[in-house]
């Protein structure tokens, strides 16, 4: 398990943004995963996914690592940021802007708000 733990830092470490999902982000494998996708890749953000089907100790990994029980899980600078509803609400409230600001990730602020007025 300490191999795994490894690896999932490592690529926690190595990236800004990350996404641990079932699927990828150009064929998402659940609807959960598909909506934190489609928020990341509509905002333009640049971000590293990473298939937990195609690994059974990731996908079991991801959760130990986190103490979080569920997949999706999006890392942002290192840190655990949440699921797919913690991320919707974020974007909802704007809390993820801001998150990104501060982080310095880049992402397109018209399609954030294009994404809050749609869903207001």
């Amino acid at each position: 398990m300490t191999d795994v733990k490894e690896k999932i830092s490592d690529v926690v470490k190595a990236n800004d943004v990350v996404l641990f999902m079932k699927g990828t982000k150009e064929m998402p494998q659940c609807g959960f995963s598909s909506r934190v996708a489609g928020v990341l890749n509509y905002m333009g953000v640049d971000y590293s996914d990473v298939n937990v089907l195609a690994d059974t100790d990731i996908r079991q990994g991801i959760k130990d690592y986190s103490d979080w029980p569920t997949i999706p899980q999006l890392y942002v600078k290192g840190e655990f940021v949440g699921g797919c509803d913690i991320i919707t609400e974020m974007t909802l409230s704007g809390e993820l802007d801001t998150l990104f600001e501060q982080s310095g990730v880049a992402y397109d602020k018209d399609a954030a708000e294009k994404i809050r007025a749609a869903n207001g």
